[in-house]
């Protein structure tokens, strides 16, 4: 059933403003609970997607909004040069690829790192590739997510070829 396009902009604000509030829901179920008191009626599929829209993710507190997304008009020098990336590929559970331009390799890494991404310990630059170095499995689908909200708000969302999420396995091409 096709839903009314100011209705949908009026709970996934909702949603935003109930992630950005001191206690974040537990589960999706409770975010279907609060968008109720506040008069909006959603499923827990509608709610899923707008968590998705919104890049929110799953910490120990519950729902959040990473900061990096909470601020849609952040100039950030990465958002100068999201033009370069070719591709992302995660070639271990540590270490993201980026594929750039050609001779664009330092010039994204040195973004990257003017923009002090947490959980990013270092950055590795080449001609036209970027290693991103992550300590944990964890922090490298932070990264992940981070690229891409950046390359759909530059591009528009699954209109890119950018991001190709995909863990080569040691031993296997």
């Amino acid at each position: 059933m096709p839903t009314d396009p100011k209705a949908q902009r009026r709970r996934l604000d909702a949603v935003r403003e109930i992630l950005m509030e001191d206690k974040a829901p537990q589960d999706q179920m409770e975010l279907v609970d609060r968008l109720a008191e506040r008069g909006i009626v959603a499923t827990q599929s509608s709610v899923s997607r707008d968590l998705r829209h919104l890049g929110a993710v799953r910490m120990e507190e519950g729902y959040r909004i990473p900061s990096w997304i909470q601020d849609e008009d952040d100039q950030s020098p990465f958002r100068r040069v999201l033009g370069f990336i070719v591709k992302a590929q995660a070639i271990g559970p540590h270490i993201t690829l980026l594929v750039t331009t050609p001779g664009a390799g330092n010039t994204v890494a040195e973004a990257i790192e003017a923009s002090e991404w947490e959980d990013i310990e270092g950055t590795v630059a080449g001609y036209s590739s970027v290693l991103l170095l992550t300590l944990h499995k964890f922090f490298q689908d932070l990264v992940f997510g981070r690229l891409k909200h950046f390359l759909d708000t530059e591009y528009g969302e699954g209109e890119h070829e950018a991001l190709t999420v995909q863990e080569k396995t040691p031993g296997k091409s």
